[in-house]
């Protein structure tokens, strides 16, 4: 089993680093948040939007799940994990910017892609949220590889759940009032680079290119 040290250790560094007298950032974050953003992200350990971002406490409301996905309005749905943070987040902290973040390699992609789980199991019936992505590669794609598929399944994924954050009647609203802005974006872990969604030219593209390998840049 693994020893709970490093954490407690990480946890010290932490400490040091934001309630130490000269770096008390949590003196003004006691007394509440006020994040402009909301990033709804895969729970992928190598996946975290704050270090992606470079976050601070305090700037960044997260929520994480399989395959960063976000299931559509259902107004008879008692347990939605989803649905209580995105109302938490629009309508009582007023976030300016809600951002879909998907990434490379997801494992609960492939797994929608290959119907690998259980039938009828709780990862099933998650990952069934975005069929209609599985769905339109197949349809579309099917000709391509396999590796080809998934990666346009992993980004076809993030337009099913921005759609289905349009389906929440009082987000929609602050949406249609200038109110809040919506972003798709891919994590590629393979070469470290940024892509956001382009609605007007319904594609991928680049908001921060991979960086030059080392060799290239040291000859620059």
């Amino acid at each position: 089993m693994n020893s709970v040290e490093p954490l407690l250790d990480g946890f010290r560094r932490f400490q040091q680093n934001y309630f130490s007298p000269e770096q008390n950032l949590y003196e003004a974050l006691r007394h509440g948040q006020h994040p402009a953003t909301l990033v709804i992200g895969c729970c992928d350990s190598r996946v975290h939007p704050p270090a992606l971002m470079s976050s601070q406490p305090g700037e960044m409301f997260v929520v994480r799940n399989v395959a960063n996905l976000v299931p559509p309005y259902d107004a008879g749905n008692q347990h939605a994990s989803v649905a209580a943070a995105l109302e938490f987040a629009v309508l009582s902290l007023n976030v300016e910017r809600i951002i879909v973040m998907g990434h490379a390699g997801c494992g609960g992609i492939r797994a929608l892609m290959q119907r690998s789980t259980p039938q009828d199991s709780a990862l099933t019936r998650w990952l069934d949220i975005a069929a209609p992505a599985r769905d339109f590669v197949y349809r579309s794609y099917g000709h391509e590889d396999e590796a080809q598929r998934l990666h346009r399944c992993e980004q076809a994924a993030i337009m099913v759940s921005l759609d289905n954050l349009l389906s929440y009647p009082w987000l929609a609203e602050k949406v249609q009032a200038g109110q809040l802005v919506l972003d798709g974006w891919y994590f590629d872990l393979n070469d470290g680079a940024l892509w956001g969604y382009d609605a007007a030219g319904k594609a991928f593209v680049p908001l921060v290119c991979p960086l030059q390998p080392r060799q290239q840049a040291s000859a620059a």
